[in-house]
C-alpha cells in the first residue's frame, strides 16, 4: 500500500494488520489526478480485490454521528 500513509488509522490488534481508513484511501486517490469515478473503481479493484496474505490490511468507513 505505497502512497497510504496518510489513510492508516490503526492496527488489528488480534493480528497486526493494518488498518486503513477507505475515504481517506479514496481522497489520495483523487488528489493524484484520479476522477470519483474512476477512484472507487480502482479502490474497488485493485486494492480491496487483491490478497496478499495473512497481513492483508483491513479497510474500515469510520462512522460519522449527526
Amino acid at each position: 500500500m505505497d502512497g497510504f500513509d496518510d489513510a492508516i488509522i490503526g492496527v488489528d490488534e488480534n493480528n497486526g494488520r493494518i488498518v486503513y481508513d477507505i475515504d481517506e484511501i479514496i481522497n489520495i486517490l483523487i488528489i493524484d489526478g484520479m476522477d470519483v469515478d474512476d477512484a472507487f473503481d480502482f479502490y474497488y479493484y485493485n486494492i480491496v480485490g487483491s490478497y496478499v496474505g495473512e497481513k492483508t490490511p483491513v479497510f474500515v468507513r469510520k462512522i460519522i454521528e449527526l
